[in-house]
C-alpha cells in the first residue's frame, strides 16, 4: 500500500508516545517502521519487548539474523536499518555483504549461524539435517537454537509490516548484492 499513513504524536496513545520519547532518545528519531506499529494500541510495546528479551545470542549474532532474514525477504528497510546497526556492532562494509549473502569467511561461527538462518527462513522452518548438524558442531546449543528462531520471528513480522505498508525508507539506503 503507497502512503500508508505514519501517525502523529497526537494520535498516539498515551503508552506509544512515552515509546516514541524514549526511541528518539536513545536513536534520535523515530524511525518510521517503529511508527507503523503504534497504530495499534499494543504492538510497538509488545515487538519491542520481543526484540529486547534476554537471550543468548550476541548483538553481533543478532544482527546477522536480522540481515539475512531481510536478505531473503527482500526487505529493503530492515537491511538498511540493520546494516546501520550491524556497522556499530563492528561489522565493516564488506562483511556486511559477506553476512547478508549467507556466505561469511571472517567467521565461522556467525557462518554456520548465517546458513541455518538463510535455510530456515527460505524453507519455512524445515531446514536441511547437515546445516542444522553445522550450526550445532560450531558451538551453538538447543538453547541457542530457540533463541535463533525468536529472532527469526522478530525480523519476519517487521518484514513483512514493510512489505504491506511500503513506507519510506529513513536509513541510509543498504547497496544491492551483486
Amino acid at each position: 500500500m503507497k502512503n500508508f499513513p505514519i501517525p502523529t504524536k497526537e494520535q498516539l496513545s498515551p503508552a506509544n508516545q512515552s515509546i516514541f520519547e524514549n526511541l528518539n532518545g536513545m536513536v534520535g528519531f523515530v524511525p518510521h517502521l517503529y511508527a507503523i506499529f503504534a497504530h495499534s494500541e499494543n504492538a510497538l510495546g509488545d515487538y519491542l519487548a520481543l526484540q529486547n528479551r534476554k537471550s543468548s545470542l550476541r548483538a553481533k549474532e543478532r544482527e546477522v539474523i536480522n540481515l539475512v532474514v531481510s536478505q531473503v525477504n527482500n526487505c529493503s528497510y530492515c537491511l538498511s536499518a540493520h546494516s546501520q546497526f550491524a556497522k556499530m556492532n563492528g561489522f565493516t562494509d564488506e562483511q556486511i555483504l559477506e553476512i547478508r549473502k549467507a556466505d561469511i569467511t571472517f567467521d565461522t561461527k556467525l557462518d554456520a549461524l548465517a546458513k541455518l538462518v538463510k535455510d530456515a527462513t527460505e524453507n519455512r522452518g524445515h531446514v536441511a539435517a547437515g546445516v542444522l548438524e553445522n550450526f550445532f558442531a560450531a558451538g551453538y546449543s538447543e538453547g541457542g537454537l530457540i533463541d535463533v528462531t525468536m529472532v527469526i520471528g522478530d525480523k519476519i513480522i517487521s518484514n513483512y509490516l514493510h512489505a504491506m505498508t511500503d513506507i519510506p525508507i529513513d536509513w541510509p539506503l543498504a547497496p544491492a548484492l551483486d
